[in-house]
């Protein structure tokens, strides 16, 4: 079971513009640059999120990307299903005709695994990241 790599950066990129003090926004170059990754790369990335309703985008000179829910209420999963969608990880390849006992076990396996990511804000990440800057700068 892999996640791809833009759900990896999708998930660092997310928690970067959470650090953002409230209202301010980045472009998408000087956001690049910070997560090491191309902004031709990134903009799409960014457009999955923008079209999930996760960041809002603004043109012009003062423009750029922010966070667009309250930073409170966004889940691993949130971001996942922006990048992934939210299809199935496994589907029985075998016709059964009363259903597939293997595929009963690994959807509840999955739904425990979406359930977890569910439960997880990207908020306690961003809280620890402080916490651990705060105790290091002491």
């Amino acid at each position: 079971m892999k996640y791809s790599k833009a759900t990896d950066n999708a998930l660092h990129t997310m928690v970067y513009l959470m650090t953002l003090p409230e209202g301010d926004m980045i472009g998408v170059q000087s956001l690049a640059e910070t997560q090491r990754l191309s902004p031709t790369y990134l903009s799409k990335i960014l457009t999955k999120l923008a079209k999930a309703g996760l960041v809002e985008s603004t043109r012009g000179v003062k423009g750029g990307y922010r966070v667009s829910k309250p930073k409170d209420n966004i889940t691993f999963l949130d971001v996942i299903k922006a990048i992934e969608g939210d299809s199935s990880l496994f589907s029985c390849s075998i016709n059964h005709n009363q259903g597939c006992m293997i595929e009963d076990v690994m959807i509840k396996a999955e739904q425990n695994m979406k359930d977890e990511l569910e439960h997880n804000y990207l908020i306690d990440i961003v809280s620890k990241m402080e916490e651990k800057h705060m105790h290091k700068n002491k």
